[in-house]
């Protein structure tokens, strides 16, 4: 009996399901078919055209990503028609993309690049023509860079689709097309960097910072410090042919070390700072009667919406600063007394998968008397550029562990890269403080909150911490705040994470970035958050060494560490 949907590509046979297109089929099978506009997390476009296909019946070439595989089709991907579209196709998108190869941090993993060498193409057959366009900055962050765009749009589509941010516009048609920010009242960017997390080609791209640092780095006189997010560990492996959520923490240090940072610290560390901090304040609200509910700032991309675009709700952010400003104004303060040197001599670096930090770290409200916490923030893309630039073979580099003092964490601190993770980290330090003194038999014992874990837009629950019934909501993804919006009194405790997937799947992360890597690097933070012997932030014995530390220097000192405010804003 004859197999159902069956489709041969290249006179082999290949099963598939309905829905499916060429393009999917072929690549589960390992058939190579190039694309740059098609991405799993939009609908496909078809805009680049380099993935066409000759299908027999068929007079005109048909592109992949938006042809539906039937049972009995017959595909060809490689025949001397199929070669000539394709190889002309690249030609000109090489036209419309200046190469700025050298300071580029996509350089080692450039598809365009990749593909010139692949199919023996001349990159510089068509003239240039987009070398006067205009390249657009948003804050110190993010950059749509004109003269590189090839038109796929998918910048666009993370924009307006997949964030309905909708910030970055078309204007034009035909070869005068071009991607603009808009002009339209209320509009704003907010820096999440989901377009440059989707640019096949880097025209939409984060705004270095590894050249400043690499000065930096060799200036005698300055002490530099790096130091690394939660999620960094579970996603730079993939730059270097390493699986999807493999756990590299120790090599991370090594590769840092490597470029010539004198210490290295780990963010988690400034997690369970920021988990105690939060936790309490939030016992503190629902104690006193603060604003309720109160809500994560963990997220710059979160907290520069509500400052453009609902300014009610800075009252309801927690003023407890991220984790990575922690870290940074305690090594600019603890650290530096303990080492013996001067603040202003110590520079501190922070490795992120995130573009918003770059604002977050030059806000005058994270300033520390006359410093800033953190200095530079390089996206987890530029800390694999620099180790590539540098010929370091980070998949080779022998395992070293973070500098201590500021080296432990416990499990809850891991969690922070995913969604859910800092509600869920803070709810395990807040039953122990509520529990503390009191005759609650079941004192601080739930230590899993799978009812925030998840990749769902809106993940809501009950809890009871010490008694005291909490309605609690995770948005996962900046586009699912508005299911919250219209309803926040129903809540006690709400989480934003700007990007889907929370920081696994942040704007600086590697490329790809989809739905099925997103969930690999969640589950090695809960595994890592698992194996840990020390789950819960209050624990974590150095850290409370140095909130000992802090509260023997007095109120003022300590809110300047551990606290910020925020402001309505109209812009950058």
């Amino acid at each position: 009996m004859k197999k159902k949907n069956v489709i041969k590509i290249n006179n082999k046979d290949y099963t598939f399901a309905e829905g499916q297109t060429i393009l999917e089929v072929a690549q589960k099978a390992g058939v190579d078919i190039p694309t740059f506009c098609n991405h799993p997390d939009f609908c496909a476009k078809g805009n680049c055209r380099v993935c066409v296909v000759d299908i027999k019946g068929m007079n005109k070439l048909q592109t992949s990503c938006t042809t539906l595989a039937k049972d009995g089709m017959e595909v060809v991907t490689n025949n001397a028609k199929v070669k000539k579209s394709r190889d002309l196709t690249i030609e000109l998108l090489f036209a419309e993309h200046i190469e700025k190869c050298p300071t580029c941090v996509w350089r080692f993993q450039c598809k365009l690049l990749e593909a010139a060498r692949k199919y023996k193409l001349k990159t510089t057959r068509f003239e240039d023509r987009k070398g006067t366009r205009t390249i657009y900055k948003f804050a110190n962050a993010v950059e749509i860079d004109g003269t590189q765009c090839i038109d796929c749009r998918n910048c666009i589509d993370a924009c307006s689709v997949f964030q309905e941010i909708n910030y970055l516009e078309l204007k034009g048609k035909g070869i005068h097309q071009e991607i603009v920010p808009s002009k339209k009242k209320g509009a704003h960017c907010i820096l999440c960097g989901q377009c440059t997390l989707h640019c096949p080609v880097s025209a939409a791209q984060e705004q270095t910072s590894w050249e400043e640092v690499e000065k930096v780095i060799n200036d005698k006189n300055k002490i530099v410090v790096a130091q690394f997010a939660p999620s960094i560990r579970v996603s730079i492996g993939e730059d270097f042919g390493l699986p999807y959520g493999k756990v590299v923490t120790e090599q991370l240090v090594a590769g840092l070390k490597a470029l010539g940072f004198a210490n290295v610290f780990d963010v988690n560390f400034g997690a369970d700072v920021t988990t105690i901090v939060e936790a309490s304040e939030l016992l503190e609200r629902v104690k006193n009667g603060g604003k309720m509910p109160m809500m994560t700032s963990c997220c710059p991309g979160w907290v520069n919406y509500v400052e453009l675009f609902h300014p009610e709700f800075i009252p309801n952010l927690t003023t407890s600063r991220s984790p990575h400003i922690h870290l940074g104004g305690i090594i600019k303060t603890f650290w530096a007394e303990k080492m013996g040197v001067k603040a202003e001599d110590i520079v501190v670096v922070s490795i992120m998968p995130c573009t918003a930090k770059k604002y977050e770290v030059a806000r005058r409200e994270m300033m520390i008397g006359e410093n800033h916490p953190v200095d530079y923030v390089l996206t987890t893309r530029e800390f694999s550029f620099m180790m590539k630039k540098n010929g370091i073979d980070f998949a080779k580099l022998k395992k070293i562990k973070a500098d201590n003092p500021l080296g432990e964490f416990s499990g809850a601190a891991a969690i922070y890269g995913g969604s859910g993770g800092v509600m869920e980290s803070a709810l395990r330090t807040a039953q122990f403080m509520a529990c503390a003194g009191s005759k609650i038999k079941a004192c601080d014992v739930r230590i899993d909150f799978k009812d925030v874990r998840g990749f769902s837009g809106l993940k809501e629950a009950n809890v009871s911490i010490a008694g005291t019934k909490m309605r609690i909501a995770v948005v996962n993804g900046i586009r699912n705040v508005k299911h919250i919006v219209g309803r926040i009194d129903d809540y006690d405790y709400v989480e934003v994470m700007a990007c889907p997937g929370g920081c696994i799947g942040g704007g600086g992360q590697p490329i790809p970035t989809t739905w099925e890597i997103r969930k690999k690097r969640v589950e090695a933070l809960y595994a890592l958050d698992k194996s840990k012997k020390v789950r819960k932030a209050h624990q974590n014995k150095e850290v409370k060494e140095v909130m000992d530390w802090i509260e023997k220097k007095g109120h003022e000192f300590g809110h300047s560490i551990l606290h910020t405010k925020y402001r309505k804003r109209k812009g950058y």
